[in-house]
C-alpha cells in the first residue's frame, strides 16, 4: 500500500460483489441447515442441490447405489441452469451441493465471479455419527464411505471460506455471514480475493498453538489461537508489528485480546450491582488484576478464508467475574489494511461489567522508539501512580504528553492512558512516522474505542525495550471497573462491538 500518508484510503469496489453463495460438503456436513439459515439471515433465495437429482437418481442412492459423473451431469446442469435463472433476475442466492469433486465445483463456479464458495469442514467421525442419528432421508449413511473416497477438497485459487462444523448451525451461520459480509472500521468492501489461501500452520508443540496465516494483495497476518493473539503483520515484506516467533511464547501482552477488561484493576477488587467481587491478582508484584481472562486460553476456530478469519472465546462465571459471555475476534485484510473486530454476547440472566481492548506493538525497523513520529488525538491524559492506576486526568496542552501533531518520541516513557477526541461515528487515527516522514502506520481506533494506551516498552526484559511501540485500543480506561468511567454495563442479550485497524503507508 502506498501514496501519501494524508491520503484516504481506497474506497473503490475492487471485484464483483458476492450474489451467490455455494455451500458444499459430504452429506451430513448439515449443508441444508446451514445453507437454510444463511439464507435466512442475508435475506436471500435459497434452494438445497438435493431437489435438483431425478427421481431415478434418489431412488438409486436411497438403495445404497453411489451415482457416477455420468449420472452427476444432469443435476449439475439443472443446479447451474438455476443459478442462471437466479442472477438473470437480479436475485441473491444460496444454494447447497454436495460437489464433491473440483469438476463439479468448476462447472458451478466458472464464469460466475460473484459466487462465493463456502465448505463445511469436520472429522469422517462426527459426520458418521450424525448420518447414523438421521431419519426420513434418502442418502443412507452406508454411502458416507463413498463420499470421503470422492471428496477433493477445495484447493486455495477456489477461495473457499471454510466453517468447522463441531458447533451449533447458528454460529457457523454468524460467522459465514460476518465473513461474507465486506466490513472494515469504515465499512469498506475488501475487494477482489487475489491471494492463495495458506493452510492453517501447525506448529509442533508450539507455545501458542495453532496459527492461521491471512494473505491479501502483499499483505500477510499470523494470528495464533492462545488468546486469538495477532502475532504477525507485514505489508509488502516490511514487517508493521514487533510481534513474536512462532516457537515463542507471549511476552509483554503482544497482540492479546484484552476481555472482560483491559489494563488493571486495583487489588483485583471492585463491586458491582451491589456486590463486592475479588478477581485473582495476576499482577502480584503491583497488586493489580490485569488484562482480562482469555489472554492464555485457547480459542476455537469458526471460520476462515484466505483474508480472514473468525474466532471464538467464552467466559464462564469464575472467582470475581460470575458472568456468561460468548466472544468472538474477527480478522480481515483488505484494501485499507488489516481490521479487527472484537464482539462480546452477554449470554448470562443479569447484567455485566464489561472492557475491551488490544495490545499490538508497531514497529518502523531496527533500532529504539525514540526518533519515531508520534500523533495521539487527545486532549486529556492519565496520570498514574507507581502501580500504574489513574491518579487523576490531565489536559496535555503545554506538556510533554501532548501529541495531537507529530513530534519525535524521545526519551519519553511511555506507559499512558489518552481519552480519544473522537465522536460516536468517527475514527481516531493514531500515528507512527518514521523521522524522515517517509513511511509509517495507522492505527484507525472506530466503533468502541474511547481509549488508547501508548507504550513504550520500558519496563519489559531489556531486549525488548523501546523496540516497539504498543498503541492499545481500549473500551475504557484502567481502573475503570471500581471508577465506573467508561465501564459498559452489558445488558443480558446485548452485544458489545470494539473495532480497530492498522494502515501501513508510504509516499509515493
Amino acid at each position: 500500500m502506498s501514496g501519501a500518508p494524508t491520503d484516504a484510503a481506497p474506497t473503490e469496489v475492487l471485484g464483483p460483489p458476492v450474489n451467490l453463495v455455494l455451500v458444499v460438503g459430504v452429506s451430513g456436513s448439515g449443508k441444508t441447515t446451514v445453507g437454510r439459515l444463511l439464507a435466512q439471515r442475508l435475506g436471500w433465495s435459497y434452494r438445497d442441490a438435493d431437489e435438483f437429482h431425478s427421481a431415478t437418481a434418489r431412488a438409486g442412492m436411497a438403495a445404497g447405489q453411489a451415482l457416477t459423473d455420468t449420472d452427476r451431469e444432469p443435476w449439475l446442469d439443472a443446479i447451474a441452469a438455476w443459478l442462471d435463472h437466479a442472477t438473470a433476475a437480479g436475485q441473491q442466492a444460496v444454494v447447497t451441493c454436495s460437489a464433491l469433486k473440483r469438476a463439479y465445483r468448476d462447472r458451478l463456479l466458472r464464469g460466475r465471479p460473484e459466487m462465493r464458495l463456502v465448505y463445511l469442514h469436520g472429522t469422517p467421525e462426527l459426520i458418521a455419527s450424525r448420518l447414523s442419528g438421521r431419519r426420513d432421508h434418502f442418502f443412507p449413511a452406508g454411502l458416507l464411505e463413498s463420499q470421503v473416497a470422492d471428496l477433493e477438497e477445495p484447493e486455495p485459487d477456489e477461495h473457499p471460506l471454510v466453517a468447522e462444523i463441531d458447533q451449533p448451525p447458528e454460529a457457523i451461520v454468524a460467522a459465514l455471514a460476518s465473513l461474507l459480509r465486506p466490513s472494515t472500521v469504515r465499512d469498506r468492501p475488501t475487494g477482489v480475493r487475489s491471494e492463495e489461501l495458506t493452510p492453517s500452520e501447525v506448529v509442533p508443540a508450539s507455545p501458542t498453538g495453532e496459527q492461521w496465516t491471512l494473505t491479501w494483495q502483499g499483505q500477510q497476518a499470523v494470528v495464533v489461537q492462545l488468546g486469538a493473539a495477532l502475532r504477525h503483520y507485514e505489508v509488502d515484506g516490511r514487517p508493521v508489528l514487533d510481534g513474536f516467533a512462532s516457537d515463542a511464547p507471549i511476552t509483554g501482552g503482544r497482540g492479546q485480546i484484552l476481555v472482560p477488561w483491559p489494563n488493571r484493576i486495583g487489588d483485583g477488587r471492585y463491586t458491582f450491582d451491589g456486590t463486592g467481587l475479588q478477581l485473582p491478582l495476576t499482577e502480584p508484584e503491583k497488586g493489580n488484576a490485569i488484562h482480562g481472562l482469555l489472554r492464555w486460553v485457547p480459542w476455537r476456530l469458526q471460520a476462515r478464508s484466505e483474508e480472514s478469519l473468525r474466532l471464538a472465546g467464552a467466559i464462564r462465571p469464575q472467582p470475581g467475574y460470575p458472568f456468561l459471555l460468548d466472544v468472538t475476534a474477527e480478522y480481515r485484510l483488505g484494501p485499507e489494511g488489516l481490521d479487527v473486530t472484537v464482539c462480546a454476547t452477554n449470554v448470562g440472566d443479569g447484567p455485566a461489567p464489561y472492557g475491551v481492548g488490544q495490545h499490538p506493538y508497531l514497529t518502523l525497523g531496527a533500532g529504539p522508539v525514540d526518533t519515531a513520529l508520534l500523533t495521539v488525538p487527545a486532549r486529556e491524559r492519565f496520570l498514574t501512580d507507581e502501580r500504574g492506576l489513574p491518579a487523576g486526568q490531565d489536559p496535555v496542552g503545554g506538556t510533554d504528553f501532548d501529541f495531537r501533531t507529530a513530534r519525535p518520541i524521545g526519551s519519553r516513557r511511555l506507559d499512558t492512558a489518552f481519552a480519544l477526541d473522537r465522536g460516536d461515528d468517527d475514527v481516531a487515527v493514531v500515528r507512527l512516522a518514521h523521522p524522515s516522514g517517509t513511511h509509517g502506520v495507522d492505527v484507525r481506533l472506530g466503533e468502541g474505542t474511547r481509549y488508547v494506551q501508548i507504550y513504550t516498552g520500558d519496563t519489559l526484559p531489556e531486549t525488548e525495550r523501546r523496540r516497539g511501540v504498543a498503541v492499545e485500543p481500549m473500551s475504557c480506561p484502567p481502573d475503570s471497573f471500581r471508577s465506573g468511567l467508561g465501564v459498559h454495563v452489558l445488558e443480558k442479550g446485548h452485544t458489545h462491538v470494539l473495532r480497530w485497524g492498522l494502515t501501513a503507508w508510504r509516499t509515493t
